[in-house]
């Protein structure tokens, strides 16, 4: 998903939407472990020319649903992290009939819980795509399950836990990520899901493994816990197994324009490795 628009109506720093690019060239550094059996496609880019945000959302959601459609698992590539909401539209439209959309649970490895409010009606942001997927669910008379790891208490004004609470969503700060509660927190989470929509927001991360994104940590959560917690939730979805319930992972916010020697680039390539899951 090639985009920063989103990223630029937040007033970050653009250069996301050079981030597929970018990644696809650190992925082919990494050794392939999947086996003869194992599969993995590109299927192209969906580009957002200028601030046509809302047109490169549909289209990335119509070519997401075709996918699922399909049978396969998709791993999307950021561009801003407005690749949520049209993640969540793409799986919207592929789950309209399924009883697994309604309790679809999110899980945003984020140091912001990206819950505001769009600044002018219908044109969200890079910081607004799980309000966006809350409102669009509760139109449907569907309930909000979001898990929001990696929280900052310093990158989140008191506003915006507040409209987290009153969404009942479930925090996990990053000075709490690496408690042995916060794993429980997250298997707890995902065996209440019916289906899982799992997004890495690469400013979780320190700004020292991760300078290449919109707003770098001034703290973050170290690259071995994030990956230790990222295994531990696709192994509580069963994923690589039949009926897994993760259905769409992705990556967002890399910036390949601040990315000193590639560092952030490196840490999205591994965590891609990690959704292929090919060694479980």
């Amino acid at each position: 998903f090639a985009s920063d628009a989103g990223v630029s109506r937040n007033h970050g720093r653009p250069g996301a939407a050079e981030g597929p690019t970018v990644l696809r060239r650190a992925l082919a550094n990494l050794a392939w472990h999947g086996g003869d059996e194992a599969r993995l496609y590109d299927a192209g880019n969906v580009t957002c020319a200028g601030d046509g945000l809302e047109d490169a959302q549909s289209a990335y959601a119509g070519r997401l649903a075709a996918l699922l459609r399909e049978g396969h698992f998709p791993i999307g590539l950021g561009g801003g992290h407005e690749i949520a909401w049209a993640a969540y539209q793409g799986l919207a439209r592929a789950l309209d009939d399924d009883p697994r959309l309604e309790r679809l649970g999110i899980v945003n490895f984020d140091a912001h819980l990206d819950l505001r409010r769009p600044e002018s009606p219908g044109r969200g942001s890079s910081g607004s795509p799980f309000l966006q997927i809350a409102e669009a669910r509760a139109a449907r008379g569907l309930g909000f399950r979001y898990l929001c790891l990696g929280a900052s208490e310093a990158a989140n004004t008191p506003a915006l836990f507040g409209r987290a609470r009153d969404l009942g969503t479930t925090i996990v700060t990053d000075l709490e990520a690496s408690q042995p509660e916060a794993r429980l927190q997250l298997q707890r989470f995902i065996e209440a899901s019916s289906a899982v929509y799992l997004t890495f927001c690469l400013d979780v991360l320190p700004a020292a493994i991760a300078p290449g994104v919109s707003a770098p940590s001034g703290l973050g959560v170290d690259l071995h816990c994030a990956v230790a917690l990222v295994r531990d939730a696709l192994a509580a979805c069963g994923h690589g197994r039949p009926g897994s319930k993760l259905l769409v992972a992705d990556v967002a916010e890399l910036n390949p324009r601040c990315d000193a020697d590639g560092r952030t680039a490196r840490a999205a390539a591994r965590l891609v490795y990690e959704f292929a899951a090919f060694s479980r």
